[in-house]
């Protein structure tokens, strides 16, 4: 029931979007995806990853099979694109078979593999759906929001030092060596994600059944909600306010090498194309997501999930797409709605609560702080600074000790007292 109530929530979304983007006259996600049935795709990786998401659901013999269709329409595809002087990409195989699962699923299956199989194929859809509608909500952003408040997180983030100017000036001392390798840190975050998750769903083509918690659900969700923020409070970023790429809209050509002055800061009109994507960073809240869950793997998981969350920051600040305050918010973020789906899948109790209401409150407070009091802050930044600090390591230690105390097993264990031996 949860499953279908999920599937029909997702399917008003989908079609909601499609026809706010149709009016803004963009192509909506549903349009994007179908086209990739049989255009070249923009993310062939991706669609493999969502195929690979599906194949959970499959013994080791339909894993094969799969993999070697989708293999084979790609090797179809791809002289036939040349040919035509088509743009060049693969992935409509894994796109294909995905949809060949589903309607198996239908046609083919009944009672619990049916529903197994179309859950397997869901969750791939929704991998790709999700970009797909990340895609649409940006473009949202830039045309229904023509003011940013660039100047307002500028100035604010002089508490915390200034960072992205700090990591642009690191990644441009690196040369095309670091920035060829966090750009492709940055770009494949939800290839990253699909590893994960295909660790934590490994037992499902044994178990026939998923577990009740994943990393695929707090991704989602964090798609999903995060882009509702960029309406509320749209920024789109150093490079483009304050860089050469944001052309004459930019405020001033300043970043990485000059620092913004303190000021008044203001609402700044920016360009209809650029997206307003930066408060909070969701790159940050999603490499903050893979880190959690990485750590209930094996080492390799747990040092690929920490260096995909250092990646990720240093991409982040280094390229100028963020401020620091955005990563501090896309942490709060990414912990608020994790433990929000923790609790929904284990019964909500006092402790879910407390903890999600402490988490959005500190966002919330996060907001306000950098819209009303970013000039305080720029000119208090002894204050100000470790405060925003402490209040995105107050609820990460909410969170760790909260899932700690729903989870016992992975609580460290305690040390033996010491026995007294007795002359007899």
């Amino acid at each position: 029931m949860l499953w279908a109530a999920g599937g029909v929530a997702a399917l008003a979304f989908l079609v909601t979007l499609e026809i706010v983007a149709r009016h803004h006259g963009q192509p909506g996600p549903i349009t994007n995806q179908a086209r990739e049935v049989i255009l070249a795709p923009s993310s062939g990786p991706l669609l493999y990853a969502g195929l690979a998401l599906t194949m959970v659901v499959l013994t080791w013999r339909q894993r094969f099979i799969a993999a070697g269709v989708a293999i084979g329409i790609d090797v179809v595809f791809w002289p036939v694109r040349w040919v035509l002087d088509a743009r060049m990409n693969f992935g409509n195989g894994a796109l294909w078979v995905i949809l060949g699962c589903a309607v198996i699923a239908v046609t083919r299956r009944t009672g619990r593999e049916r529903v197994l199989l179309l859950k397997g194929a869901g969750l791939g859809l929704l991998l790709v759906a999700g970009h797909k509608t990340g895609d649409t909500w940006l473009h949202i952003t830039s045309m229904t929001r023509p003011d940013v408040l660039d100047q307002y997180v500028a100035t604010a983030d002089h508490a915390l030092g200034d960072p992205s100017w700090l990591a642009g000036r690191a990644v441009e001392a690196t040369g095309p060596i670091g920035a060829h390798v966090l750009g492709g840190i940055y770009g494949q975050l939800p290839l990253a994600a699909a590893i994960i998750a295909l660790y934590q769903l490994r037992h499902v083509a044994v178990q026939r059944r998923f577990p009740g918690h994943h990393l695929v659900r707090t991704f989602l969700v964090i798609g999903l909600l995060g882009p509702s923020i960029y309406m509320i409070f749209p920024v789109v970023g150093p490079v483009f306010a304050y860089g050469a790429d944001g052309g004459h809209w930019a405020v001033a050509n300043l970043w990485p090498n000059t620092a913004v002055p303190i000021g008044t800061p203001r609402p700044i009109r920016f360009d209809e194309i650029t997206p307003r994507n930066c408060m909070p960073s969701l790159h940050t809240a999603w490499a903050t997501t893979i880190f959690v869950h990485s750590r209930s793997g094996s080492w390799f998981f747990r040092f690929a999930g920490t260096f995909w969350l250092i990646g990720t920051l240093a991409a982040t600040l280094g390229f100028g797409y963020h401020y620091g305050v955005d990563l501090v918010a896309g942490v709060v973020f990414a912990l608020t709605i994790e433990a929000a789906m923790r609790a929904f899948d284990r019964g909500w109790d006092r402790r879910g609560v407390l903890l999600v209401t402490y988490g959005a409150a500190v966002f919330a407070v996060l907001l306000v702080s950098y819209r009303y009091l970013p000039v305080e802050m720029a000119e208090h930044p002894w204050v100000f600074g470790p405060l925003l600090i402490l209040a995105m390591t107050s609820v990460i230690h909410c969170y760790i000790r909260t899932t700690r105390l729903w989870n016992p097993n992975t609580a460290p264990a305690k040390r033996p007292e010491p026995q007294l031996l007795l002359p007899a």
